[in-house]
């Protein structure tokens, strides 16, 4: 039997965060190259689709959910549902990280496993002004302490969008090498796709 059919052929990722922090802004921007300036509050919005990916046809569906609070069963239910996470807060806003680690926590007690797939993304770094998140301290919690994978990245600015999802691909256990036409449309993708640097912080993805 060729090993090609045993590979999973449906990927699903769940966007996480506080209210305001980006999630859709990023997702926007992966799957249109579009910014929307405008917060819109997002309820919960799936959006598939298929990609080329190792030489597999892969369906890849990703959930932007509610920054809200009180939809808790909603959200325990993506998670159940879901393969690998991106936990979004905004480099401007502290009380965003604090929500990150939380549902980190909640992750982990509903997958019950503490190897599950989690990318950690600081996005706007383009209000570098108004930082008020330092990089190097999340970078040691979540890279050190956590064993997960840590980038910023701006979905106005276009920074590091791709790598959050390239990452995420990663981290489910699937190839990155995808297709030459979404390497063509996304040329901010390394060239050396096969590439994956240690964890560490000499390695790590983030912006100067």
């Amino acid at each position: 039997m060729s090993l090609e059919v045993k590979k999973k052929t449906q990927v699903r990722f769940v966007f996480l965060g506080a209210a305001g922090v980006g999630k859709t802004a990023l997702i926007q921007r992966f799957l249109q190259d579009t910014f929307e300036p405008k917060h819109r509050r997002t309820v919960e919005e799936l959006h598939s689709k298929e990609y080329d990916i190792g030489g597999v046809k892969i369906t890849v569906e990703i959930l932007d959910t509610s920054g809200s609070y009180s939809f808790p069963a909603m959200r325990k239910l993506s998670i159940q549902n879901s393969d690998a996470f991106a936990l979004v807060y905004a480099v401007d806003d502290p009380e965003s990280l604090e929500a990150v680690k939380s549902l980190r926590d909640e992750i982990l007690e509903i997958k019950e496993d503490k190897y599950t797939p989690i990318v950690v993304v600081g996005n706007k770094v383009d209000r570098e002004q108004e930082r008020q998140v330092s990089n190097e301290d999340v970078l040691s919690t979540v890279e050190m302490d956590w064993n997960n994978s840590y980038l910023e990245a701006s979905a106005k600015e276009n920074a590091n969008v791709v790598e959050v999802f390239k990452e995420l691909l990663q981290q489910a256990n699937l190839p990155s090498r995808l297709s030459p036409a979404l390497r063509r449309r996304r040329e901010t993708f390394p060239k050396d796709t096969n590439f994956r640097p240690p964890m560490n912080k000499t390695n790590s993805c983030i912006l100067s």
